[in-house]
């Protein structure tokens, strides 16, 4: 999913989607997209049951640049969560294109 997608879907309110970060930690206090659930990709696997809750929504996944997004959306989809994308560009995307107000790093 670009990040004007994901714009227009948050500006419209939709809550068939849940916005997923997996960047570590010290990122997230640095920078995030709200509202969105933090698991860093790492604990991935063991924090799994805490999506349980929203299997049946579209997980939107989102990292710095897009690549531990990725890996994240392949380990959902392995663990057969039914709809889950990939934010292309990541936070690094959404600073530039969305919210300038996000900061860069």
């Amino acid at each position: 999913m670009e990040v004007v997608e994901l714009a227009h879907k948050m500006r419209q309110e939709h809550d068939d989607f849940v916005l997923l970060d997996v960047r570590n930690p010290p990122e997230r206090e640095f920078a995030l997209i709200e509202p969105s659930r933090f698991i860093p990709l790492h604990d991935l696997y063991e924090r799994v049951d805490e999506l349980q809750d929203v299997r049946d929504k579209t997980i939107i996944v989102y990292c710095h640049s897009g690549i531990r997004s990725m890996m994240a959306t392949q380990i959902l989809q392995q663990l057969d969560f039914p709809s889950v994308e990939n934010l292309e560009g990541g936070i690094d995307a959404w600073s530039c294109e969305v919210d300038s107000e996000v900061p860069r790093y």
